[in-house]
């Protein structure tokens, strides 16, 4: 099987190290030269794409937009599987899949990552145990679905979580985009200034992710606005309801707030009651 990945960041890089890892060859291409040169001479990948018409399984790790361009304007093999590791799904599978294809689509979101970015950053481990999301319609082809299962298991994923794009979409903005969100806005408090000595775990968990490109997450952020407007809406309106709850002094009123967040928190562990998502464990 020849396998190439497209975009050579740190998600691409680790998806080529990790293949490798498995024991596949793997060629990787990125239109920088910089990604393309260190990948090659620090062994990420065995060769620079020239021609993707040859490959039997190509990853495309780029931005949304571009993402949509390259699989537009690439010719690629008969009977290929291409998927994407955007972290929005939608807007990327209502343009690819507009039309009849010669290759079969298949969307995923590999759920790991580092607060920093470039080939540099990538890793070999990065995807041990994390949890792969696949999405899937009516067109998805079976086949190609079990080889983009198969490689997710080899490079060491512990988890495959399979569900639609919209599912994806709005979890996504709940669970990774938000949190960005609020990173970001919180580090913007005119005490983030000399707070040396003062912070402990909990300061580096809201803040690890503040750094992040910005370029990127913006990208994202826009190719799913309305899930996100939604999430920002709801947290404002829990933030305000504790505010509110401290300026009056009610200490019963906050108590109960407080320990509904903690209940729910508890109830949330259960890895899925939904029969619109199906999770698979690998390990």
């Amino acid at each position: 099987m020849k396998i190439c990945v497209a975009g050579l960041g740190i998600i691409g890089g680790s998806l080529c190290l990790s293949l490798k890892r498995a024991g596949y060859a793997v060629d990787g291409y990125d239109r920088s030269a910089y990604p393309r040169e260190y990948a090659l001479n620090n062994g990420y990948i065995d060769g620079t794409v020239t021609d993707f018409s040859s490959y039997d399984v190509a990853f495309v790790a780029l931005p949304p937009k571009a993402t949509v361009e390259f699989i537009e304007n690439t010719p690629f093999k008969d009977g290929a599987v291409v998927a994407d590791i955007c972290g929005v799904k939608k807007p990327i599978e209502a343009a690819i899949c507009r039309k009849y294809r010669n290759f079969s689509y298949v969307g995923c979101h590999p759920m790991a990552g580092r607060e920093v970015s470039g080939i540099e950053a990538a890793r070999a481990y990065l995807f041990d145990n994390a949890s792969m999301v696949i999405t899937v319609n009516e067109t998805t082809n079976a086949a190609a679905l079990d080889i983009i299962r198969n490689l997710t298991r080899e490079m060491g994923f512990g988890r495959i979580v399979e569900c639609s794009a919209e599912i994806h979409d709005r979890k996504i903005a709940y669970t990774s985009q938000l949190a960005h969100i609020v990173s970001n806005a919180y580090v913007k408090d005119g005490d983030i200034d000399c707070c040396v000595g003062f912070t402990g775990g909990s300061f580096q968990d809201m803040t690890r992710i503040a750094g992040v490109d910005e370029s990127m997450w913006a990208a994202l952020y826009l190719e799913n606005a309305a899930n996100i407007s939604e999430k920002i809406t709801a947290l404002i309106n829990s933030l305000a309801e504790i505010r509110d709850a401290i300026d009056g002094g009610k200490k019963d009123e906050l108590e109960e707030i407080l320990k509904k967040g903690r209940v729910l928190f508890e109830n949330c562990k259960k890895i899925s009651g939904n029969d619109d998502i199906s999770v698979k464990k690998l390990k």
